[in-house]
């Protein structure tokens, strides 16, 4: 059994693409706003948003309970649309070594496609993979495009 894994999930969603890119590049701590369910606080504590190097820190519910996580950007694509993360605190490294979050926006045809990418290597083989996580993000997803469309 492999300690290492990798998660992907695609979503369509109704609103315009950029507009998903522009709120988690430029203006993450506006998330709490339009996720209050899942995401409590968004705070930047380096750098500035948008930039390669900057740091994040996340206060959200995860399996009912209230967790933090600081992320530190590793990539940025504008051409691409992608937006690439890694854990460096926080609870989720209670469970895994490594933990990386890609987020991929395009648009195909007349389709806006978020694409959510979970890279992770367990501490050991007892732990979980991380659907759960997988399912806050994709829920994150819908209520910002909730938000959107009101």
């Amino acid at each position: 059994m492999s300690l290492h894994g990798k998660l992907v999930s695609e979503i369509e969603i109704k609103c315009d693409g950029d507009i998903f890119y522009e709120v988690y590049r430029h203006r993450p701590h506006h998330i709490s706003t339009m996720s209050p369910n899942n995401i409590q606080n968004v705070d930047v504590h380096e750098g500035e948003c948008g930039t390669v190097d900057s740091v994040i820190f996340w206060n959200f519910i995860h399996d009912g309970k209230e967790v933090v996580a600081k992320e530190k950007v590793e990539e940025i694509d504008e051409e691409k649309k992608l937006i690439k993360k890694k854990i460096i605190e926080g609870d989720i490294l209670e469970y895994y070594k490594s933990f990386y979050i890609t987020v991929h926006f395009e648009t195909k045809g007349e389709n806006n496609l978020v694409t959510l990418i979970i890279e992770y290597e367990k501490k050991n083989a007892n732990v979980l993979d991380p659907h759960t996580f997988m399912e806050l993000l994709l829920n994150v997803t819908k209520d910002i495009e909730n938000y959107h469309i009101k």
